[in-house]
C-alpha cells in the first residue's frame, strides 16, 4: 500500500469517521432529547399554571358578577350617592351604604375600587387609596379604553399593570373595568372598576420563584403587544419581551417553544396563550441549567475521542513525519518561486510519492523559467518593432515637408536660406537618428526650433510661435520626436484656411511626478467626430479627411505620438486634447518627471 493509501485510511478510520459519526449522534440525539424532554415537561408546567392563574381571575369575574347585580350597587347609582365608602362613619352608614361596602371592600383579594356614574360623572369610590388619584370621569369618556369598556356590553376587561397607567396607577396590580347595567331597563349605568391583589398570582409562583436559582426558570404574563405584565422574579415587570427575547414569539392559544437567548443568556423560551384577553403566560429556563445532564455523555465521549486522538498521533508520528517535513520544504521553496526566484529547487531523497512530487516540481520550475525568458524576449522584440514602426511613419512626414520647403527657396535662389534650412535639417537628423529613445527636454526643443524655422521661410505669414520652457526643466528626460509631430499638425491643420495670424505657444512645468507639455494653437479647431477618430486610435480614424499635400491621414502623427508615451511609460501617461470648431486646440502631453544627464551629441550649431 502507497504511503497516500495509508495516510488517508488512517485519517478517515480513525479521526474523520468517529468525530463525524460522535458528532452527528450527539448534536441529533442528545439535544434533541433535552429539548423534547423539556418541551413536553415545561407544557404540563404551563398548563398546570394558565389553570391556576385562570381561576384567580374568574374568581373576580364571579365576584363582580354577583356585585354588579346587586341592590346595594344599584341603590348607589339610582339615589346618587357621592362620596367615599371608606370615609364616612361606619355607625351612620346606612343600609344601602353597609352593603355596597360588603361586596368588595371585605373581599380578600380586591385591593381598590370605584365606580363611575354614567349619568352625572360622578365617582364612587368605595375607600380610599394612598398616593392614586382616580382618572376624572370626562378624560376618561375620551379614552380608547373606555370604548372597549362598551363594546364588552357587561363583560369584564382585564387591564394589566403598565398599560394604562394614568388610569390604573402605577402599582404593579391588575384591574377589571366592567359597565353596570340597570337591572330593570338594561341600560348602562356606570363604569366599574376594581383593582385585585398580587397575593394569588405570588401564591401561584411561590415554590418556582423560591427555587429559582435551582431549577433556573422564570415565569411571566405578557400581554399581546410583548409588555411584561407579571414577572416570578420581579426585575423584568414593564420591559418589553421583543427587546430581550432574539427571535420574536408567536401570540396566540398554542403552546410554543424555542431556542433562543434571552436577556443575553442562551435560553429556551416556552409560552401558552392565557384565557384572558390576549395574554400569554411564558416560562424562560437557562440552556446551561439544562445542558448539566449531558456531562455524563461528554465524558463517554471525551474518553472515546482520547482514544482515537491517540491512535492518530502515533500514526502521525510513526509513519507522516517524513510527509509533513516535505511538504514544509515544499512550501518554503513554492514561497521562493511566488517572489520571482526561479532557481530554486526541491532537494531529492527516496522513491515514493514526495519525491516523484520534488521532480515534477523541479521540472516545472525549469519549464516555467524557460517559458518566462522566452516570453520575455518577445515582448521585447515586439516593443521595439513597435517604437520603429512609430518612428518610422513619423519621419518620412516631416522630412517631405522639409525637402519641399528646401526646393521651393533655392528655385527661387535664396541660398543662404537655403544653406540655413540645411543646417536646420542636420540638426533635426542629428537626433533623429540617435540611438536612443529619450533625450533631453533642451534637446527636444532644439529639434522643436529647428523644425519651426524652416516651417517659418515658407510660411512666414501664416503664423507666430512661442516657447515657454523653465530652465530646470532642460535636462529631464522625455521620447524623442514627440512636439514636432504636434506643431506640425497645428501648421497643416489648424491654420488650414483662417484669415489671421496664427499663434502656436509651447509651455512646461512640473505637476508632481509628471511633467506636464502644452502644444496650444488659435487654429480653426477639431470637429467632435475627428477628435473621437484620433482617440479611437489609427484604424478607426481612417475613413475620410487625408491631407491634401501629402495623402497623409489628418491626425496620425499626433496619434503615434500618444502610442509611443503609452508603450514606454504605460497609461498613466500620454496626451489630453481639448478643442473645439473655431476655438483653437490645446494638446497636453504628459511624461514622468526623469532626470538625465548632459549630451552634446545631437546639439544644434550654436546661434
Amino acid at each position: 500500500m502507497s504511503l497516500r493509501s495509508k495516510l488517508f485510511g488512517a485519517f478517515l478510520v480513525l479521526i474523520l469517521v468517529p468525530l463525524a459519526v460522535l458528532a452527528a449522534v450527539f448534536l441529533k440525539l442528545v439535544t434533541g432529547l433535552i429539548e423534547e424532554k423539556h418541551s413536553r415537561q415545561t407544557e404540563l408546567t404551563l398548563r398546570a399554571l394558565s389553570q391556576s392563574v385562570g381561576f384567580i381571575f374568574r374568581e373576580m369575574n364571579q365576584v363582580t358578577d354577583s356585585t354588579i347585580a346587586s341592590n346595594a350597587i344599584q341603590d348607589v347609582l339610582n339615589n346618587a350617592y357621592d362620596g367615599d365608602v371608606e370615609g364616612i362613619d361606619y355607625l351612620n352608614l346606612n343600609e344601602v351604604q353597609q352593603r355596597f361596602r360588603e361586596l368588595l371592600v371585605y373581599h380578600p383579594s380586591v385591593s381598590y375600587a370605584l365606580m363611575y356614574a354614567l349619568d352625572d360623572g360622578r365617582i364612587h369610590r368605595i375607600f380610599t387609596k394612598e398616593r392614586f388619584q382616580a382618572m376624572p370621569f370626562d378624560r376618561f369618556v375620551g379614552t380608547e379604553l373606555y370604548r372597549r369598556v362598551l363594546e364588552r356590553g357587561g363583560l369584564p376587561l382585564w387591564v394589566g399593570p403598565y398599560e394604562y397607567p394614568e388610569l390604573t396607577g402605577a402599582e404593579p396590580v391588575f384591574t377589571q373595568i366592567r359597565v353596570v347595567k340597570d337591572i330593570n331597563t338594561l341600560r348602562d349605568k356606570g363604569v366599574l372598576l376594581v383593582q385585585i391583589k398580587n397575593s394569588g398570582l405570588e401564591s401561584v409562583f411561590r415554590y418556582f420563584r423560591y427555587r429559582q436559582d435551582q431549577i433556573a426558570t422564570r415565569f411571566f404574563i405578557v400581554n399581546g403587544n410583548g409588555l411584561v405584565l407579571y414577572d416570578s422574579g420581579g426585575a423584568l415587570n414593564g420591559s418589553r419581551l421583543d427587546e430581550l427575547a432574539e427571535r420574536p414569539l408567536a401570540f396566540d392559544a398554542a403552546y410554543r417553544s424555542v431556542r433562543s437567548r434571552f436577556d443575553g443568556e442562551d435560553s429556551v423560551i416556552s409560552s401558552i396563550g392565557l384565557d384572558i384577553e390576549d395574554w400569554r403566560l411564558v416560562s424562560v429556563t437557562s440552556w446551561h441549567a439544562l445542558s448539566s445532564e449531558v456531562l455524563l455523555y461528554f465524558r463517554w465521549v471525551g474518553g472515546v475521542l482520547m482514544l482515537c486522538l491517540v491512535s492518530a498521533l502515533a500514526f502521525i508520528w510513526f509513519f507522516a513525519n517524513r510527509i509533513a517535513r516535505a511538504i514544509v520544504e515544499t512550501v518554503r521553496v513554492m514561497g521562493r518561486v511566488e517572489r520571482g526566484d526561479l532557481t530554486a529547487r526541491l532537494p531529492l531523497a527516496g522513491n515514493d510519492e514526495t519525491s516523484l512530487l520534488a521532480r515534477g516540481f523541479n521540472r516545472l520550475v525549469s519549464r516555467l523559467e524557460e517559458l518566462l525568458e522566452e516570453v520575455k524576449r518577445q515582448q521585447e522584440r515586439k516593443t521595439r518593432a513597435e517604437l520603429q514602426a512609430l518612428q518610422a511613419q513619423i519621419k518620412p512626414h516631416f522630412l517631405f515637408n522639409a525637402l519641399e520647403s528646401i526646393n521651393a527657396l533655392a528655385v527661387q535662389n535664396e541660398g543662404q536660406k537655403v544653406s540655413r534650412m540645411v543646417t536646420r535639417l542636420g540638426s533635426m537628423l542629428r537626433i533623429s537618428i540617435l540611438q536612443r529613445e529619450e533625450i533631453t527636454v533642451a534637446q527636444e526643443l532644439d529639434h522643436l526650433l529647428s523644425y519651426l524655422e524652416i516651417q517659418k521661410y515658407r510660411f512666414d505669414d501664416l503664423f507666430q510661435f512661442e516657447i515657454d520652457v523653465p530652465p530646470e526643466l532642460m535636462n529631464r528626460l522625455m521620447p524623442k520626436l514627440t512636439l514636432q509631430p504636434l506643431v506640425e499638425n497645428c501648421i497643416q491643420h489648424g491654420f488650414e484656411g483662417i484669415g489671421y495670424m496664427g499663434l502656436i505657444r509651447v509651455t512646461a512645468r512640473e505637476e508632481g511626478e509628471r511633467i506636464a507639455f502644452y502644444v496650444e494653437d488659435n487654429g480653426i479647431g477639431i470637429p467632435p467626430e475627428r477628435l473621437a477618430a484620433i482617440e479611437a486610435g489609427p484604424d478607426d480614424a481612417a475613413g475620410t479627411g487625408d491631407a491634401p499635400e501629402t495623402g497623409e491621414r489628418r491626425g496620425l502623427g499626433v496619434r503615434n505620438v500618444a502610442d509611443r508615451i503609452r508603450i514606454r511609460y504605460g497609461d498613466r501617461y500620454g496626451l489630453f486634447i481639448c478643442s473645439a470648431p473655431g476655438q483653437g486646440t490645446v494638446i497636453k502631453i504628459a511624461v514622468p518627471n526623469t532626470a538625465g544627464g548632459v549630451d552634446r551629441e545631437a546639439e544644434g550649431p550654436a546661434r
